[in-house]
């Protein structure tokens, strides 16, 4: 669509509203109005051609002084989209009279009223133009039977315009429920992320296995009110739910709830729901899936219309959620038949799930092991599948502290590969591994066992004494039990890391999110002395989408936001604060500091983005003292700055000031 010049409205999307009053005096509907199509659009207006045409229809056809009447409507490549008899009443159908093909074709290739008279009447095509650039993208063509040439040029003439009025009526309506349908996505979004952070802390509060599944029930059921879902377990588990009944693996079992089982991954299938006639129909099926195997399959069926591929994402991250405390949960229940060193297990995993803070959970951890086994050294370590090293997360050996080792090297290296706990009685004896962990500490007895995630070493649990021979074949095994609790516990914390990341975060960009950097300034401006700000905004970005496509658009998008979070200090913060604008806070940096980072990023923008864009920055900064001290004044300052950069010409940078003085 073509780009607006300077000085008329433009589109804010940056309120819940929608559409809003930007200038004095204009409002949304006279920008609307100066929306338009470029020959970009023509292949794919022919849907608004016809809805248009339609409109234009309901208003001639209550005019029966036309007499007897055919009308056409052609696109911008001469082709006829429909006809209509205005006498019978009936849409009419190919072949089409030649005098209308040839009077279409004509008016196209002449840009200008085309006309010809024959034994059937005259007939008569207008070309139609875009409203602003005046490109041609349609014809319009009628046979009036009982009228002479000049009446039917005049009446032909009047109805392309009206026909224009009501394309563009069309057009309109389009636009705007593009925009709120973009609206509502955006809000589904916020709220499926809100919905699963919640869901992620209620089942961790668990500890129940019939509380985990009815918990389960009850979201689903919150988020899908229409939807039908039943639980289908591969083991004997007494409940007196009756959405909970037995997986058949063999004989009379659905084949899509095996498959899932047996692949131990989602499984879709669509189909048409015969009790709603035509309406689609989807199945889905998840399995209910821990670190030990698959417990069980959920089943979900639901009309195709009520979700989308989000949705099935976060179905999916919901039945991993459940899979893990569902396990959890039966460890629970397992560890209250056990005596001593099993009512052991019980109080450690209760006070592992107590916490989703990863930190916490691998402090508690190492404390524990030390005083469970009375080991005098402890060391956990978490696998970088990108570097493909392990690295040391907690340990009592301040040498060994976040230090990264190669996935193959020492102990944790074989448990890596074997995927197998060891029991060491003697290390200087053994001398077939090097370790650091023995090496500096002297230790010569060592146990560990390899923490797995979903059949897949995520980490390594390493006990050493100084004594050979401390630890027992008991203890052995009771690590590997713990072990495994250990790992679920830093499974849900990462779990939770990631869900708590996702919703501080925009999801095209990578930045934070609008609302993280508005409680960080309120942080900052209560402990600081000073901080700015800075409003980074695309120039003519609508135009880009327009003339590029909104894919390209993205593209540009997030080369833009490479480039601020790659000219800032890691201290700063970076978000997305709505659309194509961008919102930086320096925390303790002067307007002159911001000043020169802001024109970093601007000459950096116009150099190093395919296709080239330009930014505009509003700059404004805080000082202890001032009298209007809020995060909302701050934005306030900073959009008026960028506002005069964009009045001033764009690909600039503005300082905001009480003064409204100039950058320097």
């Amino acid at each position: 669509m073509a780009d607006q010049s300077l000085g008329q409205p433009m589109l804010n999307l940056n309120h819940a509203s929608g559409l809003q009053r930007l200038d004095d005096g204009d409002n949304y509907t006279d920008w609307l109005r100066q929306l338009d199509i470029t020959v970009h659009d023509f292949p794919y207006i022919d849907s608004i051609l016809k809805q248009g045409y339609a409109e234009w229809l309901k208003l001639v056809s209550e005019m029966p002084e036309l007499g007897k009447a055919d009308f056409y409507l052609a696109g911008s490549r001469g082709e006829v989209l429909l006809a209509d008899s205005l006498d019978s009443g009936q849409p009419m159908s190919p072949p089409w009279p030649k005098p209308i093909e040839g009077v279409i074709g004509q008016s196209l290739r002449e840009r200008k009223v085309s006309t010809a008279e024959t034994t059937d009447g005259v007939y008569v095509a207008v070309p139609v133009f875009t409203r602003i650039h005046g490109e041609l993208f349609a014809a319009f063509g009628c046979c009036l039977r009982e009228s002479n040439l000049m009446a039917a040029v005049l009446f032909a003439k009047t109805a392309a315009q009206l026909l224009h009025s009501c394309f563009y009526k069309c057009f309109e309506g389009l636009f705007v429920s593009d925009l709120l349908r973009v609206q509502q996505q955006a809000k589904r979004e916020e709220q499926r992320r809100s919905k699963l952070f919640q869901v992620v802390q209620k089942l961790h509060d668990k500890i129940d296995v019939d509380s985990v599944l009815t918990e389960v029930f009850e979201r689903v059921s919150g988020m899908y009110p229409a939807a039908r879902l039943e639980l289908l377990m591969s083991q004997d588990h007494l409940s007196r739910d009756p959405r909970v009944k037995s997986l058949q693996l063999h004989g009379q079992g659905d084949e899509l709830l095996v498959r899932a089982f047996m692949e131990g991954r989602m499984q879709v299938r669509e189909s048409v729901d015969p009790e709603e006639g035509a309406a689609r129909r989807l199945e889905i099926a998840v399995p209910l899936s821990g670190k030990q195997g698959v417990y069980g399959v959920f089943h979900l069926q639901i009309q195709r219309e009520e979700i989308d591929d989000v949705d099935l994402q976060l179905i999916g991250m919901l039945a991993d959620t459940a899979g893990t405390a569902f396990e959890n949960a039966k460890l629970y229940e397992q560890s209250n038949l056990l005596i001593n060193e099993l009512r052991l297990i019980n109080e450690l995993t209760k006070r592992l799930n107590q916490s989703l803070r990863l930190k916490e959970v691998f402090k508690f951890a190492t404390e524990e092991l030390l005083s469970i086994f009375k080991a005098e050294y402890c060391c956990i370590s978490q696998l970088n599948k990108e570097r493909e090293t392990f690295e040391i997360m907690s340990s009592n050996v301040p040498g060994l502290s976040k230090e990264h080792f190669p996935k193959n090297y020492g102990f944790s290296g074989l448990v890596c590969s074997t995927q197998e706990p060891i029991i060491l009685s003697d290390f200087q004896a053994y001398g077939k591994v090097s370790s650091r962990f023995m090496e500096e500490t002297d230790s010569r007895s060592l146990i560990t066992a390899p923490l797995i995630v979903r059949g897949e070493v995520n980490g390594v649990i390493m006990l050493a004494h100084r004594k050979p021979r401390f630890f027992s074949y008991d203890n052995y095994k009771l690590l590997q039990v713990l072990s495994s609790h250990i790992g679920l516990a830093i499974a849900n914390a990462s779990l939770h890391a990631e869900v708590r990341r996702m919703a501080n975060r925009d999801m095209l960009t990578g930045l934070y999110a609008r609302h993280y950097v508005d409680d960080a300034i309120q942080e900052f401006q209560k402990k600081d002395t000073n901080g700015s700000l800075i409003i980074v905004d695309i120039d003519q970005f609508k135009q880009v989408n327009d003339t590029y496509g909104h894919q390209t658009g993205d593209k540009i998008l997030k080369q833009v936001c490479a480039i601020v979070k790659s000219s800032i200090r890691k201290t700063d913060i970076a978000a997305r604060w709505g659309g194509e604008e961008l919102a930086v806070y320096l925390p303790g940096a002067s307007a002159d500091n911001s000043y020169q980072i802001a024109e970093t990023i601007r000459l950096r923008v116009a150099m190093d983005t395919d296709p080239s864009v330009t930014v505009s920055c509003g700059i404004a900064e805080w000082i202890q003292g001032d009298d209007k001290l809020s995060v909302e004044s701050l934005f306030y300052q900073a959009d008026m700055a960028l506002y005069k950069a964009k009045n001033n010409g764009r690909n600039q940078t503005q300082i905001g000031l009480s003064g409204d003085a100039q950058a320097p």
